[in-house]
């Protein structure tokens, strides 16, 4: 059983946000989101006392997944964002535990100086994107772009590009990729 998992959507179910599940039990923030993210085991009593926020047993937590139906969630508010970063720009990814999930919705954000570069082959799928604030290069193949807020992009994303922000403030970005294509 995927722990994490789990308890996001029992969580969500129960239309409690990760802050408010967090203040009901007396933990942190970021220790309900790092167990949703599976980056750390529960004890026994560490996810007892997380479950009592929603009360909920442990008994009710495990046997129940079985038999639940899983309605998708529609709407996400800031805390339902998972942060997939793995550099210096900070990348939050919506609906990540969506039943056969299409779609990579992504909101980037570019600090002064940052980049982030998709090597040939390591994605696939249509690309599509928009700059909300700030401004980025886009590098595509031989051609660069200045993207400017309101801007956007449509490629192939297994080409290699990259986006950099040059700027003195930081940049966001609205990235939608095809996935499984």
């Amino acid at each position: 059983m995927n722990v994490g998992k789990r308890l996001q959507e029992v969580r969500k179910k129960a239309g409690i946000s990760q802050r408010e599940l967090a203040k009901r039990v007396g933990v942190t923030n970021s220790t309900i989101s790092m167990i949703e993210k599976n980056n750390v085991s529960p004890s026994v009593s560490s996810l007892q006392k997380v479950l009592s926020g929603m009360s909920m047993t442990l008994l009710e937590f495990f046997e129940a997944e079985d038999n639940d139906i899983y309605v998708p969630q529609i709407n996400y508010t800031d805390d339902d964002f998972q942060d997939v970063s793995s550099s210096q720009v900070r990348r939050r990814l919506l609906g990540q535990y969506f039943p056969n999930r299409k779609l990579e919705f992504v909101s980037e954000t570019f600090p002064p100086g940052a980049e982030r570069r998709i090597r040939l082959g390591v994605e696939s799928g249509d690309k599509a994107g928009m700059v909300i604030s700030g401004q980025l290069v886009l590098i595509l193949g031989e051609r660069t772009v200045v993207l400017e807020p309101g801007n956007g992009f449509y490629f192939e994303s297994s080409d290699v590009h990259f986006f950099r922000n040059e700027g003195d403030t930081s940049a966001q970005l609205i990235v939608v990729r095809a996935l499984g294509s």
